[in-house]
This record gives C-alpha cells, sequence and structure tokens, in this order.
C-alpha cells in the first residue's frame, strides 16, 4: 500500500488528500450500474471495489484535483464534463484532455504512486467517482479483468496523445475542434457513450482553446461537409470517418 510505503510527510500528504475526497457520498444503484468494469471483475473483487467506492459532486470551475497533489484516487466521471490541463513553471495552461461521462482517467499516476502532473477542472457541474489508490492496487494484483480493462485504456490514451499533438499545433479552428470531438466520442474510454455529444459550445471552446465563436464557425463548417449535426444542447457525430479525416487534413474538401 502506498502509505505504509512512504516516507512521513508522503504518509501525511496521501492521507490528507484521500480523507478530503472520501468526504463524498455512497455510491447509488444507478451511479454503479454506469461503470463498465465493475462487472468485469469476479463477485468477490466487485463487492470489494462496491465498498470501496465513492462519489464526489464538483461545481462548475472547480478543481477536483490539482497539479503536484498526492494522487490518492482513480477518477471516474459520471455526469457534466472535466478539462484535464497542465501549467508550466510561467503558469501557462495546457489543455491535456476533457473527459465527459463515462470516462475514467488518472490511472497513470496512481500506478506510479506519484503527485499528479495535471489538474481537473469541472466545466459543468460533475459527479466524479473515486477508487482509492490502495484498492486500486489490490486489484492490479488480484484481477486479469480489471488488468485487461487498464491496458486497453493506456493503450487508447497514447494514441489520443500521439494524435493530441497535431492537432494541438493545428491553426485551423475546424482541424481541432474535429479532434475534440473524435476523442469525446473514443468507445474504449466511454463505453456504450455512442455518438450524441450533450456538450455547450463554451465547454468546447475550453477544451479547444478557441473562442466560442471560432468554435461556433467551425461547428456549422463541419456541419456543412456532413461530419456533423449540431442538434440542441450538443452535437451529433454523422460520419465519425469523415470527421477523422478532416482531423487528419485528409479530406478533399478541407
Amino acid at each position: 500500500m502506498f502509505a505504509a510505503d512512504a516516507g512521513g510527510a508522503g504518509v501525511a500528504a496521501f492521507e490528507a488528500a484521500a480523507d478530503r475526497f472520501c468526504r463524498g457520498a455512497d455510491f447509488d444503484a444507478a451511479a454503479l450500474a454506469a461503470i463498465p468494469w465493475l462487472t468485469m471483475l469476479s463477485p468477490e473483487d466487485g463487492e470489494r471495489a462496491r465498498r470501496a467506492l465513492r462519489v464526489r459532486a464538483i461545481e462548475q470551475d472547480a478543481m477536483l484535483c490539482r497539479q503536484g497533489e498526492p494522487a490518492a484516487h482513480w477518477f471516474g466521471v459520471l455526469d457534466g464534463v472535466l478539462a484535464v490541463s497542465s501549467c508550466d513553471e510561467k503558469g501557462r495552461e495546457t489543455t491535456i484532455a476533457g473527459i465527459r461521462a463515462g470516462g475514467w482517467f488518472g490511472e497513470g499516476s496512481v500506478l506510479k504512486r506519484e503527485a499528479h502532473r495535471y489538474q481537473a477542472r469541472a466545466l459543468r457541474d460533475s459527479r466524479v467517482a473515486l477508487l482509492p489508490s490502495a484498492v486500486f492496487h489490490e486489484l492490479l494484483q488480484r484481477s486479469l479483468p480489471f488488468n485487461r480493462f487498464l491496458m486497453a485504456q493506456l493503450n487508447e490514451r497514447l494514441s489520443h496523445f500521439i494524435a493530441a499533438r497535431a492537432v494541438e499545433r493545428a491553426r485551423v479552428p475546424e482541424v481541432r475542434v474535429a479532434g475534440h470531438l473524435i476523442e469525446l466520442c473514443n468507445p474504449t474510454l466511454y463505453t456504450g457513450a455512442g455518438l450524441v455529444l450533450r456538450l455547450r459550445q463554451c465547454e468546447l471552446a475550453a477544451l479547444a482553446g478557441l473562442s466560442r465563436q471560432r468554435v461556433n464557425l467551425a461547428l456549422a463548417s463541419l456541419h456543412k461537409r456532413g461530419a456533423i449535426r449540431i442538434d440542441y444542447g450538443g452535437v451529433h457525430v454523422l460520419d465519425l470517418e469523415r470527421l477523422r479525416a478532416i482531423a487528419e487534413g485528409l479530406s478533399p474538401d478541407a
């Protein structure tokens, strides 16, 4: 267990972070049913995880975790949208990823028992599941299905970061917006989430690092090119391959 292996100051910091997060409410049946990896576990491991899981409500613009804090939990978004970002020594912020409902993140820091190298902020009122680091490592030791789920997560995350570097350098708003829409439709990271994104333009602007006006123009262009449909309160991806071609600069009408 992490607390047993760490030095005095590390133990105190870890326990303080764990105590702050574990004040959340217990899970209800609907929240448990929305967690895909729970169904993969043995009855014994599943019960252990269910007893340990907690829910934390995060208000819009509030931080779930801060860069440099001990990684005391693995996080899963039940409702809402979070922006994961990092800050350099000059305080400049770079968005790493957006996490919608159904997404789990932070496994890398928990696996390495290190401090978070990023911060996570709620773009709207959200609910987040918290699995303590100690239980995470127990499942890692005991459960082959849990390991397979994590391997798929890590592999998909790596592919995302490679693609995200190209998107981040893109100066064309359509390319940046298309890249983020593709990420949020990833079936491995968001099991059963589908192609309908209940995402406000201001939230997409925060993820893409663009103004709302430029996001609005980019969405209109993607709609005109048949990749998406703009619905009330969100975006419906109509042609994922076309959207991917636009993000990669391969669309013939780009």
